[in-house]
């Protein structure tokens, strides 16, 4: 597996800038598992590039664009050498706003992966003339190709085919290592059991692996433990039910496997810089009454 170059400094960048950004570099393997509040496209203009999302490997060849929400764990682990990749960050309120059908939106947010059914070739050109522009545009230009890139999705998912939006996942690599087996095994289980109080132990003996041979495979595979796996995962879920429903946030810490307001409040802020309830009016939704900052926080 190549060794990762820059991949930890551009997590940082897409950490520290929030909101809208485009960008092109040299695609390279990522170190560890990584996750931030965007929905993310991806061009690779040469080559390919193999993913582990949502615990599951996905092959996407050059010349289709692929969309996904970053927010779910995911990695590259395999890419040719020296392949100029296109990444494009699309702040979730944005997203949010698109009139999509709300099941895509919803299937999209619960982790699937997507690329075109077929290339365009006119994407090649678009996407190149979008980096260069956002360089060296002003904002009038930069607002344009947020505009832009918003109708370019919604071309997206209606030239999804309506039986199969997932056409990465029909070519899925076939070659699948017993690390990346176990690692399926043991992200289906966090899927399906997020919201109850699962530990290590109980996912690991419901695989049928030991607690640490799981953790040692899980790592081999995504570079986080099953632990920091699971608590992301979490977050997912926290911020789509946040940003889809009005349920309340105490209602959600529960449905989402927090086990108390404090310690989902703890997390939440610490993971994302925000509370839970900023996080929901950011998005433009009213959650009700909720007094729930006032909570303290914790500081590791």
């Amino acid at each position: 597996m190549p060794k990762p170059s820059h991949s930890l400094e551009r997590e940082a960048l897409i950490t520290s800038a929030g909101g809208f950004l485009i960008e092109r570099h040299i695609a390279d393997a990522m170190s560890a598992a990584h996750w931030h509040d965007h929905v993310e496209l991806n061009f690779l203009m040469e080559g390919q590039m193999t993913y582990i999302f949502n615990g599951r490997q996905e092959q996407v060849e050059a010349g289709r664009l692929v969309l996904f929400w970053a927010a779910i764990p995911h990695r590259t682990i395999a890419v040719t050498p020296g392949a100029p990749l296109i990444c494009i960050y699309l702040p979730l309120v944005d997203f949010l706003s698109l009139p999509i059908e709300r099941s895509v939106r919803q299937s999209i947010m619960q982790g699937r992966f997507s690329a075109d059914s077929r290339p365009y070739p006119a994407d090649a050109m678009l996407l190149a003339q979008w980096v260069a522009d956002w360089e060296h545009g002003d904002m009038a230009r930069r607002r344009l190709i947020l505009d832009e890139v918003k109708l370019r999705i919604r071309r997206f998912v209606l030239d999804a085919p309506d039986d199969n939006h997932d056409y990465a996942r029909r070519r899925s690599v076939p070659a699948v290592s017993i690390a990346v087996q176990r690692t399926e095994t043991l992200t289906d289980l966090i899927h399906t059991r997020y919201c109850e109080p699962v530990s290590l132990p109980m996912l690991a003996g419901l695989a049928g692996i030991h607690p640490s041979t799981a953790n040692k495979l899980f790592r081999s595979v995504l570079g986080i433990s099953v632990n920091e796996y699971l608590t992301r995962y979490r977050l997912a879920r926290a911020m789509q039910q946040l940003a889809e429903t009005n349920s309340p946030i105490l209602q959600v810490a529960y449905d989402c496997g927090f086990g108390s307001s404090s310690r989902f409040y703890d997390i939440f802020k610490r993971r994302t810089g925000t509370t839970p309830r900023l996080f929901r009016s950011s998005l433009g939704r009213d959650g009700g009454t909720d007094d729930s900052d006032a909570v303290p926080f914790l500081t590791i």
